[in-house]
């Protein structure tokens, strides 16, 4: 038996002792966390603020196996939201739909949920009306039976099966006039509550995980009354998703103290708040260098460069890896490097075809 199939669904009961030292943990940090922001500038918080919708952005897809283009994802970001930046590109539209799904989620999170934002939601997700090779239902609640499944062709295991479609209407109803109805429960438990109340409803096709994180941030910006996002609870959730998946499947699939969920789901945004004081610390880093140069003149492609080195780089940088992400001659990377090294903003590592560059340090 379900989870929904109890006598008493939806009434959730939890102990609140049992998670009362890491609610009190998380209501700390986030106030720790928007007070260092603000104390960053308008400028770098723009910076931080499309970091993290960025990486929302990305991890939200990756849990559901699509792989999105970064640099497509942060240009639709800035773009949306006034912020140049340098290098933008255009993007394709199923980027621009969970770019816009996610951005109406999470600067409009005073607004109603309705069914019709829902649907909004949904439409944007799939743009073409197909999810991968399949035509699916789309801007409307699912018309058949849902199955979560693992394993491969024939041989699949049913970890949950939702509610009958033509249970999901009503279902849906209680579930949002429950969300913008003020209660006496933290607004932190209220988008654990809520993540898990709609991924156990599954109300559309396809794309209820990435709808659920979507209204999981939703309530998260609610809670900590602002636009701006800091911390990614979808790429916690990435860094842990067979962990986030058995504790779904325990929940669904046990009774309506939801304890062990929300002890879950609090452990894993504090530890999605803690990969922020990374982001305050490489933001800083980032505003530092380009101070300390600021009176050095860079053409666009050595800018780009500086900007992935002073980020998240991967490996290390060499002639042939200037070229291919700046599209240009290895003759033309090796002048650039060269410019660099004589401004004394880089230094070489390695002779001959092992050559690597780093930062000189600040």
């Amino acid at each position: 038996m379900y989870i929904y199939q109890k006598s008493d669904w939806p009434q959730f009961t939890w102990n609140a002792e049992t998670i009362s030292a890491q609610l009190g943990e998380v209501r700390y940090r986030q106030g720790r966390i928007l007070g260092l922001m603000q104390g960053l500038g308008f400028q770098l918080q723009e910076e931080a603020v499309l970091k993290t919708l960025t990486l929302d952005v990305i991890k939200s897809s990756e849990i559901e196996g699509e792989v999105l283009n970064p640099e497509q994802v942060r240009s639709s970001i800035a773009r949306r939201l006034g912020i140049d930046i340098a290098g933008a590109v255009p993007a394709e539209r199923d980027v621009e739909g969970i770019v816009e799904m996610m951005l109406d989620a999470t600067q409009r999170y005073h607004e109603p949920l309705s069914e019709d934002r829902l649907f909004g939601w949904h439409a944007a997700l799939f743009p073409t009306g197909r999810s991968g090779m399949y035509k699916i239902k789309t801007a409307d609640w699912r018309a058949d039976a849902i199955q979560v499944t693992s394993g491969s062709m024939g041989k699949e295991i049913v970890h949950f099966e939702a509610p009958s479609a033509e249970k999901v209407p009503s279902e849906m109803t209680v579930f949002l006039m429950w969300f913008d109805q003020n209660q006496e429960i933290d607004p932190v438990l209220k988008a654990a509550l809520a993540h898990l109340w709609f991924v156990t409803i599954h109300p559309f096709e396809d794309g209820n995980g990435r709808i659920a994180r979507a209204i999981t941030d939703m309530q998260l910006a609610r809670a900590d009354q602002s636009r701006q996002r800091f911390y990614s609870m979808s790429a916690q959730i990435q860094a842990e998703r067979n962990k986030y998946y058995d504790i779904l499947e325990l929940t669904q699939n046990g009774d309506l103290d939801i304890t062990e969920w929300l002890a879950w789901f609090l452990d894993c945004l504090l530890r999605s708040m803690e990969q922020t004081d990374g982001t305050i610390a490489k933001t800083l880093k980032r505003a530092q260098f380009w101070e300390t140069h600021r009176k050095i003149s860079f053409n666009s492609r050595q800018e780009r460069i500086l900007q992935l080195l002073l980020d998240d780089f991967f490996g290390k940088l060499n002639v042939s890896k200037y070229a291919k992400i700046t599209k240009v001659s290895t003759d033309t990377a090796l002048r650039d490097l060269q410019d660099l090294m004589s401004k004394a903003i880089i230094e070489s590592e390695g002779s001959g075809r092992s050559t690597s560059y780093k930062l000189l340090a600040i």
